[in-house]
Order: C-alpha cells, then structure tokens, then sequence
C-alpha cells in the first residue's frame, strides 16, 4: 500500500508540474504574441507617420521647445514718438529678450508679474489726447458729472479725422489691390489694429449698405490670411505680422 501510495503521489505530482509547466509556456507565448503585436502597431504607426513630415527625435525636443519669435532692438535712435521712445527703451534693456505676446502684455499692463510692473506704458489714451491737443486736432475741457470734474477731448479739427476715415474707407474700396504685402504697410497695419480695437466700424459707418459689405468682406480676407505664413515671404515686416498674429489669435 505504501508502494501505490507513493507511486500514486508521485504521479499526482508529476501531473502537477506538467501543468503548471504548460501554464507557464502558455504565458509565455501569450505574453510573446502580445510583444509581436505591440511591435506591429509601432510599425504600423510608423508607417502612417511615413506619410507625413518624419521628425527624429532631437527635432522633435527642439520643436516641443520653440517659443514665440523673441523681439530685439536694432535701433534706440529717438524716433520722435514719446511712447515708441519708451518702449524701444524698455525693450534694449531687458535680458533675456520676451516675445511679442509678452511685450503686449508688459506694456499695457496686464502681465500679473509684479516684478514686471514697471514696464507699463503709464497713462497711454491722456499721452494720446495730449499729443492730439498741441497738434490742434482735439481740445481740452472740463466737463462736470454731479460730484466731481473730468477732463474731456473733444474733437476740434474734423477735416483731419475726415481725412483718415477717408483714407481706410479707400483702402478696401477703390484703392483695394487685393494683395496685402502691395499695401501701404501703414494702412494695413491701421486697419488689422482698428478691428482688434473695434473702431474700425467708426470707419465704414457712413458707407452705402453695399460699399460696407464690400469694405468688411475684404477686411475679413484680410483678417483670415496667416501672420506666420505671410511673415516668411518677402519684403515682409515680421514684427507687424508678429504683432497682427497676437491680437488676432
């Protein structure tokens, strides 16, 4: 009886390593097929990237890394322009260089930085009004409102606002060449900046009903075209694009 017992055990066991033997080589080629199968969907993702732009993958990290393009003086000779001045001055002196969003940002004060707070263009729309005064444009008064007094600008030359309505109103009508960079850079840059500010409306209110969806439809081209794109072609002014790409976004 000992005999059988221990053959029989014996057996038992042996079945038992078997077993456990062929779970194992099951979970091996199991885990296997899994591997073929992962190398298989890499492979096949990488032949679906084939199709596109290949990055290797330094060019990859250095891509994740880019930042808007940073913004160097070239230039701080006085340009007559009291702000402009200020802003060129502020730009030479800071190191590292800030991008254009950032300069945006620092110089109309809505960086929450507050170790960047002095770079605030201060009292931007009175420097403005003022400037507008001594060149006779505009005037000064005292307007009262119940507790207190508030100075006002109200405008004095209207042959001189009526001449720039007339010129932004020209640019999208006869004058339009349908072309950005065969613009007068200036005009362009007035207009992209008026409709961000939205003032531009101030500019096609006089029109016929026609002549303003002529004038906003071509404003729109204007404003659906790519600052990136443009930026790279050439005699284009990257900073202005830089700049339209900023509020535009």
């Amino acid at each position: 009886m000992t005999s059988i017992t221990q053959r029989t055990s014996g057996l038992v066991q042996r079945r038992t390593e078997a077993i456990r033997s062929a779970a194992a080589e099951k979970e091996r080629d199991s885990g296997e097929e899994e591997d073929e199968a992962r190398r298989g969907e890499e492979e096949e993702d990488d032949k679906g990237d084939s199709k596109e732009t290949r990055l290797t993958l330094m060019e990859e990290v250095l891509l994740l890394g880019l930042k808007d393009r940073e913004v160097i003086c070239k230039s701080d000779a006085p340009t007559g322009d009291v702000l402009l001045d200020e802003a060129l001055k502020h730009i030479k002196e800071t190191q590292p260089p800030e991008s254009v969003q950032s300069w945006i940002e620092l110089l109309s004060g809505e960086t929450w930085n507050p170790l960047k707070l002095h770079y605030q263009l201060r009292n931007v729309r009175e420097r403005l009004a003022k400037n507008l005064v001594e060149k006779g444009v505009l005037t000064t008064e005292k307007q009262n409102f119940l507790l207190f007094d508030m100075t006002t600008h109200p405008l004095t030359n209207g042959t001189i606002k009526q001449r720039l309505v007339k010129k932004v109103q020209d640019s999208v009508l006869e004058k339009w060449v349908n072309d950005p960079h065969r613009m007068d850079k200036r005009v362009l840059a007035l207009i992209l900046l008026a409709h961000s500010s939205d003032v531009l409306e101030n500019a096609f209110a006089p029109l016929q009903d026609e002549q303003y969806d002529v004038a906003m439809k071509r404003v729109h081209t204007l404003l659906e075209l790519e600052p990136e794109k443009e930026s790279t072609k050439s005699n284009a002014n990257e900073l202005m694009w830089a700049v339209v790409a900023a509020f535009t976004k």
